[in-house]
C-alpha cells in the first residue's frame, strides 16, 4: 500500500489547492489526506464520495470556503486514478 500512498501523495501535491507545495522541500502539507482517502477508494468510495470528503477537509481542516477550491475534478481523477491500478 505504501506506493499507492506515495501516488497518491503526488496528485495531491499536483493539486497543490492552497499553492504550497515546493518539490525541493518536500512539503507534506496535505498528507492528512492520504490515509483517509486510501481507506475511502479501498472501500469503493466514488467520485461523489470523494468530492464530499474534500470539501469536507478544505472547509474543516484548511479552513477554506466551499467554491474557493474546485473539488469534482480532483474526485473524479482520483477515483479514476484508483479504478486504473486496482488489483
Amino acid at each position: 500500500m505504501w506506493a499507492k500512498a506515495e501516488e497518491l501523495r503526488d496528485l495531491l501535491n499536483d493539486w497543490d489547492f492552497i499553492g504550497v507545495f515546493d518539490p525541493e522541500n518536500n512539503v507534506d502539507e496535505y498528507d492528512c489526506m492520504i490515509e483517509p482517502l486510501l481507506r475511502k477508494l479501498t472501500s469503493g468510495a466514488g467520485s461523489g464520495d470523494i468530492k464530499h470528503f474534500l470539501d469536507a477537509e478544505i472547509t474543516g481542516h484548511f479552513g477554506m470556503s466551499i467554491g474557493q477550491v474546485e473539488t469534482g475534478l480532483m474526485a473524479e481523477r482520483l477515483t479514476a486514478w484508483w479504478q486504473a491500478g486496482s488489483p
